[in-house]
């Protein structure tokens, strides 16, 4: 479904919820409703299980290590290929987990959805009910992602949202704001460089964020 407010508009689905963020000594941990009270939960059983020997710090650390993993880079790596390539972007934005796979990326998202930003069009990613994200191509989502506040917010004023993270939309562009689910996630195409024909794909990996991959930055 598709909401119309001033040239904006929300796609949204069904929800279920994941695990969010992951710090180095413990899990992040959010319900429904956003609530973050399991993390002293989550501390407190690895506290004891660690005085218990059960299991070590170390242990600890390096399941945290493969639950962080993904990141970035893949995102980059995704988008490059899609900025060097256009017959390959056509198949991203057409079916985004199979062309995502193509290049060896592990997907573990049911279905990923590549929405492309253009100078009429911008692209805002949020899951209104829980904390759903691309963790398999972005790794964890930043703290803010999954407030209530951004939730909340990037549907009610999406527009105000951005400018806090700088981004002033003209009038004339349409920003579109799409909802994840466990089904399905999305990721933002950011419009490339204007000189990106001059860039290598080492250099245009890193010249990509995270934040132009939620569609907080432009």
């Amino acid at each position: 479904m598709s909401r119309n407010n001033d040239h904006d508009h929300h796609n949204h689905g069904d929800h279920h919820h994941d695990s969010p963020d992951g710090e180095h000594e413990a899990l992040v941990i959010e319900d429904d409703v956003g609530n973050i009270d399991g993390q002293i939960m989550i501390d407190a059983l690895q506290s004891v299980l660690i005085s218990k020997g059960l299991l070590t710090a170390p242990e600890v650390t390096k399941a945290i290590q493969q639950l962080e993993s993904p990141g970035i880079h893949l995102g980059a790596k995704v988008v490059a290929k899609a900025w060097t390539d256009p017959a390959y972007k056509a198949r991203l934005l057409s079916n985004g987990k199979s062309a995502i796979q193509e290049i060896g990326v592990s997907v573990g998202e049911a279905q990923i959805v590549v929405v492309e930003n253009t100078p009429t069009v911008h692209n805002l990613i949020t899951c209104t009910l829980c904390s759903c994200y691309p963790r398999s191509i972005l790794g964890q989502p930043p703290s803010w992602y999954i407030s209530k506040a951004y939730r909340a917010r990037t549907v009610r004023e999406p527009r105000k949202v951005l400018e806090e993270f700088g981004v002033t939309l003209s009038k004339e562009i349409q920003l579109i704001v799409h909802d994840s689910n466990a089904d399905m996630r999305y990721l933002v195409l950011p419009e490339p460089p204007a000189n990106f024909i001059e860039m290598d794909l080492t250099t245009l990996e890193a010249s990509i964020g995270r934040d132009d991959l939620i569609g907080v930055s432009r």
